[in-house]
């Protein structure tokens, strides 16, 4: 095989059918991949929403991964498969540019006479591993990177440059942290006392299970007593605050701008959109999806779909709207006193009805 699959060989690695467009032989070498409108004719592309059915009749690809029910309206070679956007995801790990290191520790590194980092690692310039600290087989620690005291780096996880992970935390096998993202920071307790603060020190740490991926300059602080957990699978998108002793269930998904407070227990299997926001002491369901900017204020018992939060609208409208929202405590008890006094009235009507008439 060469370094990069042929159209046919691509058919077999992804379990697609092959329908050749006339002219093309499945020996074709494809460069990468792109999107439907900006493919050139040495590139896959993907449809796997009818949100962009508008532009398979145009695209330029040498091959498209289609469904069966888009595959006959295809011009081009057809990859056909039950689900084009799992095997759009496949196959961006065969087009994955990026760089692969070479076993070893590079000058500049300060490793711990006793830390323990396998021959078969990655350990970049600039590098800090602690006392202690455990680098397991074909790990990639990026450049500039921190590994506290004690800490652990499972099997082929990768720390992209300047990650930081402080004493006492574990991180799995097959894991990515991205740049700038800061593991194992003191969580935010302090005791008030007197008019001043007592740090409550952090004794917990942290622990990633395997084939978790976080995106850059997220923070994920430790325990105070006990770890903050991340379980199996768990996606974590840019800047995401997840705070002491916090617990995310396996495959959970977080998107950007998201935070947790402190001992919240989240599910398996959630999805936890863009900027939303969940209080300290909660617990959410598995299987439940948080819509973007939601604050959730109390344990979610039930999967399903929740939301808060007002939608935008011009800006003379919200203001108005908004001083209504501050009115609506005062507009509930005048409705109730309404309904009261018309209950009243109509119980009187009723009563002083002749009986011959009630009919």
């Amino acid at each position: 095989m060469s370094e990069q699959p042929t159209l046919a060989q691509l058919a077999e690695i992804l379990g697609a059918e092959l329908r050749l467009a006339a002219g093309v032989s499945g020996d074709l070498v494809p460069a990468g991949l792109s999107t439907l409108q900006d493919a050139s004719q040495y590139e896959v592309s993907f449809l796997a929403s009818a949100n962009y059915r508008r532009f398979l009749t145009s695209t330029r690809a040498c091959a498209v991964l289609v469904s069966p029910e888009h595959a006959e309206s295809c011009p081009v070679t057809a990859l056909v498969v039950a689900n084009p956007y799992h095997a759009f995801a496949r196959a961006t790990a065969i087009y994955d540019s990026t760089p692969q290191y070479a076993a070893g520790i590079d000058t500049s590194a300060s490793v711990h006479p006793s830390a323990e980092v396998h021959s078969t690692a990655f350990i970049g310039p600039g590098v800090v591993i602690e006392a202690h600290a455990k680098v397991a087989e074909y790990a990639v620690i990026g450049p500039g990177c921190v590994v506290g005291e004690g800490s652990e780096i499972g099997a082929r996880s990768r720390l992209y440059p300047n990650v930081v992970i402080y004493h006492g935390c574990f991180i799995g096998a097959d894991c990515s942290v991205h740049s700038n993202t800061v593991i194992g920071a003191d969580g935010f307790g302090f005791a008030p006392s007197e008019g001043r603060w007592v740090k409550i020190h952090q004794l917990g740490g942290v622990e990633i299970a395997d084939e978790v991926e976080i995106g850059a300059c997220t923070c994920i602080d430790r325990g105070a007593l006990g770890n903050t957990v991340i379980g199996r699978g768990v996606k974590i998108d840019n800047m995401v605050q997840i705070a002491h002793n916090v617990q995310i269930g396996d495959y959970t998904a977080m998107a950007a701008c998201s935070a947790v407070a402190g001992s919240a227990v989240i599910g398996k299997h959630c999805t936890i959109a863009g900027g939303a926001g969940i209080v300290g002491h909660v617990t959410i369901a598995d299987h439940s999806h948080v819509s973007a900017r939601t604050l959730v204020t109390k344990s979610i018992d039930e999967a399903g779909s929740y939301s808060s939060g007002t939608p935008f609208s011009d800006s003379r409208s919200w203001r108005r709207n908004a001083v209504r929202f501050g009115q609506l405590d005062q507009m509930a008890r005048r409705l109730g006193e309404l309904e009261k006094t018309l209950a009243g009235s109509l119980d009187h009507k009723a009563g002083s009805t002749p009986p011959g008439d009630r009919n």
